[in-house]
């Protein structure tokens, strides 16, 4: 079994609450829009890290990371991007690479709107953590944790709090 955090959209910054969050985690899955390389280090020097870039990042993020990663976890094959869409609407690079590669798992982030839905048409289930960071549209911070065990996500808890007090 493994403990899987899930963020998005940090923009630059990492919510205070991140540590308690995923403390008992094995890794964090970041769906791109990182904002800043000091983002990636806290998280690499916490936990490890699997992570895209986004369409905010520059090319410092972009040399670490690829647009997509395609991983198996604990017998679930996952597909991690940062503009995927969801089901029924799925960017055009997503829905290519779900029908290619039939992941079980699709994570993405980008549209700053907590999603967690299954995708009947694709047998997949699609997670969107949110945001996390400072900057957007969105009113709440979250982020996602939850368990993959025999190809199976579980467990699955999301970390909600208001951006603005």
């Amino acid at each position: 079994m493994k403990r899987i955090g899930i963020i998005s959209d940090t923009h630059s910054s990492l919510p205070s609450e991140f540590k308690s969050f995923f403390k008992d985690v094995d890794e964090i899955w970041h769906a791109g829009d990182l904002g800043s390389i000091k983002v990636v280090e806290r998280l690499e020097a916490f936990k490890p890290l699997k992570a895209v870039y986004g369409n905010i990042d520059e090319q410092q993020i972009r040399s670490l990371f690829p647009e997509y990663q395609l991983f198996d976890c604990e017998g679930l094959k996952v597909l991690l991007i940062h503009i995927g869409g969801y089901p029924n609407k799925y960017d055009p690079k997503a829905r290519s690479l779900i029908l290619r590669h039939k992941p079980g798992l699709f994570v993405c982030g980008h549209s700053h709107i907590l999603k967690v839905m299954y995708d009947d048409k694709h047998n997949l289930l699609h997670i969107n953590p949110g945001a996390a960071g400072n900057f957007g549209l969105h009113r709440q911070i979250t982020m996602i944790r939850f368990t993959v065990e025999n190809a199976r996500a579980g467990n699955l808890e999301v970390f909600d709090k208001p951006r603005w007090k």
